[in-house]
């Protein structure tokens, strides 16, 4: 499977696959992949123009809808229009080191959005799962720590790394106790996890910082692989035949691009005592509790 692309992506016709932050980079290639193979996909945005103007362009059946992940409200008012199965959710969209933030709920930006905002909509629209929960996360979540007593930001000098890192880290924790709740009760559904390695998109460019910017700029042109390079772990967490909690990325330059296969994760992403302390915590946080997952 370390060569995957594309061409290995089955016929997905029938299939209903969400794809959050579908407006630009990796979610744009995402959603036209699985677009080209039949799915009908929905492109879950903030700006529904931009994702029209995506969605006018992509092959097969689209549709776009509105979600902002940093506001509850929007993630309940998405959840709760939605009628219908899904067959494949893709929690795709994030924001990387901006400066200190807060969401409309008041969570610290990366943490709010990255994990609260899809923790919160694959826990409301579960009942209407089918198959696969694909969660992007990072390498970053190497240098994470889910710090349980200030998770916002609210007390410590704030880092925008090391706050982008707890929340890749807590995208893989989520995918883990998701997991292990899918499999305790019987359900075939799946919960995966993908990192695109070192992807060339707009994601470093919400820094606030023109240094920041300007090195990441020169990365983008020498080590990064495109958007559509990126893409490729999500889709094979999406499409290929991988056990739950599989963890997928690239193969080349210590993870930073190639063709994808499983990778492995750091000692603190596979805590389960944490992983589930960080569901309660994220329930309370959320108002949103795991509903009962029934065998399907």
């Amino acid at each position: 499977m370390s060569g995957f692309t594309t061409a290995d992506i089955q016929d997905l016709t029938g299939q209903t696959v969400i794809v959050t932050g579908a407006s630009s980079g990796i979610g744009v290639e995402t959603a036209s992949a699985l677009a080209a193979h039949g799915a009908r996909v929905i492109l879950a945005v903030r700006d529904k123009d931009k994702g029209q103007r995506v969605a006018d362009r992509l092959p097969g059946a689209t549709e776009v809808r509105l979600l902002d992940l940093a506001s509850l409200d929007s993630v309940r008012a998405f959840a709760g229009a939605w009628d219908g199965p899904v067959d494949i959710l893709i929690n795709n969209a994030g924001v990387m080191i901006p400066p200190l933030s807060r969401t409309a709920d008041d969570f610290e930006l990366q943490f709010g959005t990255n994990h609260l905002g899809h923790f919160a909509l694959t826990l409301l629209l579960l009942p209407s799962i089918t198959t696969r929960v694909v969660t992007v996360s990072s390498s970053a979540h190497l240098a994470g720590r889910i710090d349980f007593d200030d998770l916002n930001w609210e007390r410590k000098k704030y880092s925008r790394w090391r706050s982008y890192g707890q929340s890749k880290l807590a995208n893989l924790l989520f995918t883990a106790e998701l997991q292990r709740r899918l499999s305790e009760a019987g359900s075939p559904v799946r919960a995966l996890a993908a990192h695109p390695g070192y992807a060339a998109t707009n994601l470093q460019s919400q820094s606030g910082s023109r240094l920041l910017e300007a090195l990441m700029s020169v990365g983008n042109r020498t080590i990064a692989q495109d958007a559509a390079g990126g893409a490729l772990p999500t889709l094979m967490a999406a499409t290929a035949p991988l056990p739950g909690n599989t963890f997928v990325g690239p193969t080349k330059l210590g993870g930073a691009r190639g063709a994808p296969a499983p990778c492995s994760r750091s000692k603190a992403a596979s805590d389960p005592q944490v992983a589930a302390r960080l569901w309660t915590v994220s329930e309370q946080l959320t108002g949103v509790t795991c509903p009962e997952i029934q065998p399907k």
